[in-house]
């Protein structure tokens, strides 16, 4: 059974039904179930372990490893406001890798069977449970996996003595992304920056799905024309 013949059954693992839905999968995985439940991916415990990730453990795990990158390229001989810079800049250059990774495939419209689970898997599930705060950061496994693809991306771009620095300074900025990523949700901020964060990322989430893809800062979305009108926008437009 396919498309909009099949009922997911959400008392089941979820993982391996959302496929079957089809071309329906679009409209399913974007109307959100707003609930702190965490649903049931796997029918295997370990499988289901590794879905799941508290928050603290991205900062636990990657600002050790980020901060030793860092060191390397001063101890090749840089200097310290040097090396800081080039941290600075690996931490804007993940701004915009954020915003392409969110724009150009998180947001891949899919209708396959494998095209749906796989979607499902990197980020279906977060807009089909927003507030699911276990599913939120990136599991430490699939960080690893990216973060050596772009080790390797790196090489290619940058000296032997810059690489290392830089792509610190963009674990630095994945950390920053991953801990404002969960604020929004689950935060009550009380500074106006972050409450207009929120604000912007929560809009993406439950009024316009296909525009405000940046988490840390609305730049790219300026920039590349998605950023979402507000409702005053609008009225006034």
């Amino acid at each position: 059974m396919a498309g909009k013949e099949f009922t997911v059954d959400l008392n089941k693992p979820l993982v391996f039904q959302v496929g079957h839905l089809g071309e329906a999968y679009q409209e399913w995985v974007h109307t959100p179930i707003v609930t702190d439940e965490s649903p049931r991916f796997f029918k295997s415990d370990l499988m289901e372990i590794l879905t799941r990730t508290v928050w603290w453990v991205v900062p636990l795990i990657w600002v050790p490893v980020a901060m030793w990158f860092i060191s390397i390229s001063y101890t090749m001989g840089h200097t310290l406001p040097l090396v800081v810079l080039m941290s600075v800049v690996g931490s804007f250059i993940w701004t915009f890798l954020e915003y392409c990774f969110h724009r150009f495939l998180f947001h891949i419209e899919t209708k396959s069977y494998w095209a749906n689970t796989f979607h499902y898997l990197i980020h279906g599930c977060h807009h089909k449970h927003p507030m699911d705060g276990l599913r939120l950061v990136i599991p430490p496994a699939e960080a690893a996996i990216l973060a050596i693809m772009f080790w390797n991306l790196y090489g290619i771009l940058f000296t032997v003595s810059t690489r290392p620095a830089l792509f610190g300074g963009g674990l630095i900025g994945y950390v920053i992304y991953d801990m404002i990523h969960y604020y929004v949700h689950h935060g009550q901020p009380t500074k106006q920056s972050i409450k207009k964060l929120k604000k912007y990322h929560l809009n993406h989430h439950f009024r316009i799905q296909n525009k405000g893809f940046g988490i840390t800062t609305t730049l790219w979305d300026r920039v590349f024309g998605t950023l979402p009108k507000t409702k005053a926008d609008k009225k006034s437009g």
